[in-house]
């Protein structure tokens, strides 16, 4: 089973490359998490938003690194975090060329 977190939040910038930059070694860090699987990182520079969309081995590992990073998040002066959390219907993901999972 696989899990999807999904969050986003206002954020004034980095982005593109000066963003990849400055959040490598986060990148690298989010790899060593407990059931992380994959991230996707997702910015608009245009509406000052950014975020991810995670894939986790369960809905309990989402749920801890959705704590442990909306502290962080908060600790970088972001305050409202949006943040969902789905399982992945993984036959119809298949079909649709989704990560294999």
């Amino acid at each position: 089973m696989t899990t999807i977190l999904q969050m986003d939040f206002a954020m004034d910038g980095p982005f593109g490359d000066e963003m990849a930059d400055q959040f490598k070694e986060l990148a690298e860090s989010i790899n060593e998490e407990e059931g992380f699987k994959w991230k996707i990182w997702t910015e608009n520079p245009e509406t000052k938003e950014a975020g991810g969309i995670y894939a986790f081995d369960s809905e309990d590992a989402a749920k801890k690194y959705l704590d442990k990073h909306s502290k962080r998040l908060k600790g970088f002066g972001i305050r409202d975090v949006n943040a969902k959390i789905f399982e992945v219907n993984e036959k119809l993901t298949e079909i649709t060329f989704g990560t294999k999972i």
